[in-house]
């Protein structure tokens, strides 16, 4: 199953648009293949994005790999810092 990040095209937060930024940066430099899933395209991709995170509230971006959740963007840094990324990431 290929890592999912789930994220929105459409947002008025700087802060949202920076963690995405970095996650997706990250994630290409290191030659992780990943499928970015747009939830401002589809409410439903939405729902299941905050469904697996386990949170009614959990704003983008998320991660998975499959249907796993990973964590959001504070346990992707904590990864990075710890250098367990591709633990973290379930690779």
């Amino acid at each position: 199953m290929p890592v999912r990040v789930f994220f929105t095209s459409v947002s008025a937060s700087t802060q949202i648009k920076k963690n995405q930024d970095r996650i997706f940066s990250v994630l290409t430099s290191k030659k992780i293949s990943f499928q970015p899933v747009d939830i401002s395209q589809n409410s439903s991709d939405k729902d299941l994005m905050r469904q697996g995170a386990g949170n009614p509230a959990a704003l983008p971006p998320q991660i998975f790999n499959g249907d796993v959740y990973c964590g959001d963007i504070t346990a992707f840094e904590s990864a990075i810092e710890l250098e367990e990324l591709e633990k973290f990431l379930k690779l």
